[in-house]
């Protein structure tokens, strides 16, 4: 198995019932709300068990946004858009912690957005 299978494509997977569009990478464009899966870093901590089983932590940023039309209406909406995304989290992944709200800018939008840290682990199969 792989990681994209094993680890990303299950999160995907598990957010898309979240009111929001859900990519597993970085895409060119976006529709806000949505949340984009990416790596944090360090992108992998190693725990090698005497070299002949891989297994290593993974980070990932779920990065949350969603349209700045207002400020009261857009901190809201982005408070329940990550509340839903933690009440989605499979089993087995970590929430670390999650960033204060930023506005970014994608195209000509201007998005409210935060980032939510989690973590799993994930060991090579023979």
């Amino acid at each position: 198995m792989t990681i994209q299978a094993d680890i990303r494509e299950p999160l995907k997977d598990a957010l898309s019932g979240v009111a929001a569009n859900v990519y597993d990478h970085v895409p060119e464009s976006v529709i806000a709300p949505f949340c984009a899966i990416t790596y944090s870093s360090p992108m992998m901590e190693p725990n090698l068990i005497n070299q002949a089983v891989v297994k290593v932590k993974l980070n990932f940023l779920i990065q949350a946004a969603v349209a700045m039309l207002s400020n009261p209406a857009a901190l809201d909406n982005l408070e329940q858009l990550i509340i839903s995304i933690l009440g989605a989290m499979p089993s087995g992944y970590i929430v670390e912690s999650v960033s204060a709200p930023g506005i970014i800018s994608v195209g000509a939008s201007d998005l409210l957005s935060a980032s939510i840290a989690v973590s799993t682990y994930y060991q090579e199969t023979e």
